[in-house]
């Protein structure tokens, strides 16, 4: 192995030491959540799970406005036909959902029977946002669990929407994955980041190692006898 390869090995090591705690923080690898649908079907309206069951992800391409409700039934987000999204500061789901266990303070401010006040998030069309709906919120093993080793349903549940008004409901089912017996879920978790930093560090190293070989063979070799200038008679 050589000494940039052994480099590229112990950088790996260490981001996976150091990545393993932030990505069970944003999301739990034991759980996965899936989306099941929109009741009714919603034409243009692309949703997607990010991170097992740590987000939702909304793309609006039906031209129409789409609005997300929080955990009050107050409007919590909303995204506009333009591709303008917009979070509502006076719903009590913007601060709880800053962290995966909802320990964030909510602000006197933030009342679900007041008025929306809409912060515009981006233009990009795409709402991204974190629902404890979807995801266990204790720490303990839900009861459903009875065999770790076994995929289990957890929970069914419901997030309501609107589209121009009209109640849609995203529906979706929280999983506890299971492991395969004698593999400890966290030492996978950390091959896996392990393998992905590894082989994105050897591509790195290799690119690296072509740059440097053609830079070496631009440079004149003053070392060899230079051949005298040929001479007109």
């Amino acid at each position: 192995m050589t000494r940039l390869l052994r480099v590229a090995v112990g950088v790996a090591l260490l981001f996976a030491l150091i990545a393993t705690p932030a990505v069970a923080h944003q999301a739990s690898p034991k759980y996965i959540s899936i989306f099941d649908g929109t009741s009714p079907h919603v034409s243009g309206l692309k949703v997607e799970v990010l991170g097992f069951d740590n987000q939702y992800q909304l793309i609006n391409n039906t031209g129409k406005t789409v609005v997300v409700y929080g955990y009050n039934h107050e409007p919590y987000g909303r995204m506009l036909p333009d591709g303008t999204v917009q979070i509502n500061q006076r719903s009590p789901a913007t601060y709880l959902n800053e962290d995966r266990f909802a320990t964030t303070p909510v602000p006197p401010s933030a009342n679900p029977r007041a008025a929306p006040v809409w912060k515009t998030q981006d233009k990009a069309n795409r709402f991204i946002w974190h629902d404890h709906r979807m995801h266990w919120m204790a720490k303990s093993m839900p009861p459903q669990v009875k065999d770790q080793h076994k995929r289990t349903t957890v929970f069914h549940y419901a997030i309501p929407l609107s589209v121009n008004g009209k109640p849609v409901k995203l529906t979706g089912t929280l999983f506890w994955r299971g492991t395969p017996k004698g593999i400890p879920t966290g030492a996978l978790i950390a091959f896996v980041v392990l393998l992905v930093a590894l082989t994105s560090l050897v591509l790195t190293v290799r690119r690296r190692r072509k740059i440097e070989e053609a830079d070496a063979a631009s440079v004149p070799d003053f070392t060899r006898p230079r051949e005298p200038d040929a001479q007109v008679w």
